[in-house]
């Protein structure tokens, strides 16, 4: 009976660590270093103490938070495009800011099931999502037709800042992110390296997106035509 238990527990044990494991992270105290990793909470069996320390990867200076490790829905479908765009949209989604990165995951399943449930998409609109916690969150990626912009989905990629602003600009951790990202982009071939132009969403459309706040602080960004 005792060895039944024992083995009972290991599976349970096991099992609760799924979802970390699932993302390539591996649960453990946090009173140990997560190298070269950050740390998620909720992602472990055990008390709040055991956490998931999740390696970390970079584009180019920015942090990515991949789409595993943000527990991304499956997409329904995706499309290629041709890269390297000469084009990027700047976005907001207009709803809360999120300062940390359990919140912002939480945010980002939010705006995905939201895209694909009730707006009928087939993934989360976005190429990638920016929080205030200054990472960078891979929504549909590089080189994926988005649904961010209407009739520029298969020519551009639409970076979109978590949060609203209107009356406000993101926090300068979260700029930076923007302009590391958009470097990246280059930096990895998805972007052109001249000739790019980056607009807001309002340049292609009636709306009020990416915020008034930042929208016009992104008119006097190098790129900005």
């Amino acid at each position: 009976m005792k060895t039944l238990l024992v083995i009972l527990c290991v599976a349970t044990v096991a099992y609760a660590d799924e979802r970390c494991e699932s993302m390539g992270g591996t649960c453990q105290l946090d009173s140990l270093a997560c190298v070269n990793g950050h740390y998620r909470s909720g992602l472990c069996s055990g008390g709040a103490d055991r956490r998931c320390c999740v390696p970390s990867i970079y584009c180019g200076d920015v942090q990515v938070i991949t789409r595993a490790q943000w527990e991304a829905r499956d997409p329904i479908s995706k499309s290629t495009m041709p890269t390297p765009v000469d084009l990027s949209f700047i976005h907001h989604t207009a709803g809360n800011s999120c300062y940390n990165i359990d919140d912002c995951c939480a945010q980002m399943r939010s705006i995905q099931n939201y895209h694909m449930n009730d707006n009928g998409w087939n993934d989360i609109g976005y190429s990638f999502l920016i929080g205030e916690d200054g990472n960078a969150y891979e929504g549909r990626g590089w080189g994926v037709e988005g649904a961010h912009t209407s009739g520029y989905n298969d020519v551009s990629h639409g970076m979109s800042f978590m949060g609203t602003y209107m009356s406000r600009l993101p926090n300068t951790a979260a700029m930076d992110a923007c302009y590391d990202l958009l470097q990246c982009g280059k930096d990895e071939g998805f972007i052109t390296r001249f000739g790019h132009c980056i607009q807001g969403h309002r340049d292609a459309g009636t709306t009020s997106c990416p915020g008034d706040a930042l929208y016009n602080d992104m008119q006097s960004w190098p790129e900005y035509c």
